[in-house]
């Protein structure tokens, strides 16, 4: 089994960190560059695992597309695959095809697809037998599952027939990434009415426009240099996180004001954000359901901080690439330090802690880039050991390379 040994960090750093590119966004683009007929148009793209291999996919004419463990990209390519009437074998790893599916297909079925199940209902692998459009151009779907479902519908919606109404049942989770695949819509030329009041989105039959696109960088890559800033004990390290937008399309863009109650201050420089230490807050509430993936994070450096958090809207979490809330709720990553308790079925989370107390801490990473980033961070603490570290090619697979400006990293 790999293993890094990242060495405890004594000494201060003023540094710049040249972020990768938003796999969110450049999924996102790829599917509507896709459907615009667009070639050669779009910038920045992710380095991500889970990018290249929605941009191999998209090029190939294959029988079968495996996504390996990419959600977004099994996701948006079903629906992809579908209104272009592909004949296609969906299919991923193992976990991948652990993790539901039947909401996408249900509602692509109402649509007119043709998909069926090769193995378990509700579950891939998928065959995708073509569309015909059954004449429904109104549509209901739970919001309270994944986002991912809705942003998967709304962007093949201006090419159906009748356009596409589409009714949010329920709680609605991750909003912003819901306006982010919105707003790149509309920079592709779609026009489409949003009335939150009644969760109701309408998007008219019409055409994309190919356009020249860039990609902003990464605000979930980016939260990992907020812990590494809060957690450094010399007070005046800074870092200036490169790429960045004042006004981001990204939901996790929000991390400026959960870490400002953690320690960190964030501005805007013209060309991303400089980050620097300040006081922490006693105690901290957070909803994060429409930023699950920095729950991890968050928690992380609550605990080293010894801060109390409580936590709601992490429900997601359990059909992640691992399910996030049964490890940090049920394995003991901390050790004494962090403990992670459910105080209201699915709803609520008190992060309780205690004085750190142990040596050189090993974390093992399950298949989860978040797990290897969201820790890595407790080097600017103590000696910390990340068992299977290649992980991070998920998302970010320049990381370890970025963090070796600042920290001592060993292969063991």
């Amino acid at each position: 089994m790999k293993k890094l040994l990242l060495h405890k960090v004594s000494k201060s750093f003023q540094t710049e960190i040249p972020l990768p590119s938003s796999k969110s966004e450049s999924n996102r683009a790829l599917i509507i560059n896709a459907l615009a007929g667009g070639k050669d148009n779009l910038s920045n793209l992710a380095e991500a695992r889970d990018t290249q291999t929605m941009m191999r996919l998209l090029a190939s004419d294959d029988a079968v597309a495996d996504v390996i463990d990419a959600g977004t990209t099994m996701r948006f390519l079903t629906a992809y695959f579908a209104i272009t009437g592909q004949q296609k074998t969906m299919t991923g790893t193992p976990r991948m095809c652990d993790r539901p599916i039947g909401i996408l297909v249900d509602a692509l079925r109402t649509l007119g697809a043709e998909i069926e199940y090769v193995k378990n209902e509700g579950y891939p692998p998928l065959n995708l037998k073509g569309f015909n459009f059954s004449g429904n151009n109104h549509l209901k779907i739970r919001g309270d599952v994944s986002s991912q479902y809705i942003s998967a519908i709304l962007m093949i919606a201006p090419l159906l027939p009748e356009g596409l109404v589409l009714e949010i049942t329920g709680e609605l989770g991750s909003k912003p990434y819901i306006e982010m695949t919105l707003q790149q819509m509309a920079c592709f030329g779609i026009d489409f009415k949003a009335d939150w009041a009644s969760k109701t989105i309408t998007v008219p039959a019409q055409k994309y426009q190919a356009i020249p696109y860039a990609i902003e960088s990464d605000w979930s890559g980016a939260s990992y240099w907020f812990t590494v800033v809060a957690l450094s004990e010399n007070p005046d390290a800074s870092l200036e996180l490169l790429g960045l937008k004042e006004n981001s399309l990204q939901g996790d863009s929000v991390v400026t004001q959960i870490m400002s109650h953690l320690g960190v201050k964030s501005e805007y420089t013209g060309r991303g954000f400089k980050l620097t230490k300040i006081k922490e807050a006693e105690s901290l509430e957070w909803d994060f359901t429409n930023c699950p993936d920095l729950a991890q994070t968050i928690c992380v450096v609550a605990s080293a901080k010894n801060i109390p958090l409580t936590l709601t809207g992490i429900e997601s979490l359990k059909v992640k690439e691992t399910d996030r809330i049964f490890l940090l709720c049920k394995r003991n990553w901390l050790k004494s330090v962090e403990k992670l308790v459910e105080i209201e079925t699915n709803h609520k989370y008190l992060l309780t802690t205690d004085q750190i107390s142990f040596d050189k801490p090993a974390f093992h990473t399950y298949d989860d880039h978040r797990m290897a980033m969201a820790f890595a961070p407790l080097a600017l603490s103590y000696d910390v050991i990340i068992e299977e570290p290649d992980v991070v090619v998920k998302s970010y697979p320049s990381f370890w390379k970025h963090l070796s400006a600042i920290v001592e990293i060993e292969e063991i």
